[in-house]
């Protein structure tokens, strides 16, 4: 819950090539505060913890935001979801090389406001993501 001097940070994780939520992905949370921040500039993250998404494909304990926090990082460890969903359905075909993946992770990097509530939706599937600020 976020009060008027921190913000707070949501997500869940929809696969696309399924039509479904993506269940036990891991998530991590950082942060960094001030606004000289920038990339290239200095402005060190905090690793502030992480979560794993449920059966809904929802994190819905991610760690709360310190004050001052002014850039968030949300890294989604996607590429293990994608070798389980592979190696369930080929069962009984020889293993493969390929992770099913092309991106390992997704890194997710946005500015946010004190007092604001930030819902970071990821939309998945193998060879693509798309994200955007929900509600």
């Amino acid at each position: 819950m976020s009060t008027s001097t921190t913000a707070s940070v949501s997500t869940h994780i929809l696969d696309t090539s399924a039509g479904r939520p993506a269940a036990g992905v891991a998530v991590r949370l950082a942060a960094r505060a001030g606004r000289s921040a920038h990339y290239g500039q200095g402005g060190d993250w905090q690793p502030l913890g992480g979560s794993a998404t449920d059966a809904d494909g929802r994190c819905k304990d991610l760690p709360a935001l310190p004050e001052g926090t002014t850039h968030v990082r949300l890294d989604f460890a996607v590429e293990p979801y994608f070798e389980k969903k592979q190696a369930d359905a080929q069962q009984d075909a020889p293993a493969s090389r390929d992770s099913g993946a092309f991106f390992p992770e997704v890194a997710i990097t946005f500015a946010v406001e004190p007092g604001e509530h930030y819902h970071v939706p990821l939309l998945l599937n193998p060879f693509g993501y798309s994200v955007y600020r929900g509600s």
